[in-house]
This record gives C-alpha cells, structure tokens and sequence, in this order.
C-alpha cells in the first residue's frame, strides 16, 4: 500500500505539479483520478474529516459551477458539500492529498511539503 494517495485530474496544473513535487522526492504514491473513480459518501466524509478547511473549501466554485446555477453560499455545511460532490465530482477542488489520516488540498502544491514535512 502506497505512503500517500492522490486524487488527481490530469489536467489540473497544481494536481500535476503537486505529482512533479512527490516524484522529486521518490514518495511512494498512489494516483485515483477522481473522475474516472468518483469518491462516493464515505470517501468524501473521510476527506472532510482530513482537512484542516472548513467543508466549503472542497467545492470549486468555478465556471462549472456556475454553469450549473448553484448558489456560492448553498455550499457552508458538511451535507450541502457532500451531496453537491456526490452529484458533481467535478466541482471537487483538487488534488486532495492523503499521508495517514492527514490530508491537504495542495493549492498551490508546494502544500503538498506541509503534509510530508509533519
């Protein structure tokens, strides 16, 4: 079982780059891409319960999201950010980084140092 998994979008930057930084320092790695995999209800109440943010912090607020219509302060409580992930796994900001029971949201990816270095 890999050290540190990855839930990643290939074609966000700071996800790779977030990768780029890992592999620099030979971390063994796991790398879901959430799109092909969706997190389902456990997996995202396990994120919420990893992060040091609030829940609101998982949601992209981004053209996707106003694609859809939704209301920017619909998203404040745990439920609200699981059911609207649920429905739209590409709305989950990214890439989330586990090591143990830890996990960050490595924006910008240099983050991703603060998760190893503890």
């Amino acid at each position: 079982m890999a050290e540190i998994t990855v839930y990643h979008n290939p074609v966000c930057s700071n996800s790779r780059g977030t990768l780029d930084l890992l592999d620099d320092r030979n971390a063994d790695v796991e790398v879901i891409e959430y799109l092909h995999e969706p997190p389902d209800r456990a997996l995202l109440e396990r994120i919420l319960d990893a992060i040091p943010d609030p829940p609101s912090v998982l949601v992209r607020q981004d053209k996707r999201f106003q694609e859809l219509g939704l209301d920017p302060n619909a998203y404040d409580d745990r439920e609200a950010v699981i059911q609207v992930l649920l429905e739209h796994p590409e709305l989950m900001q990214r890439p989330v980084v586990f090591k143990g029971d830890r996990a960050m949201i490595c924006r910008p990816p240099e983050k991703v140092f603060e998760l190893l270095d503890s």
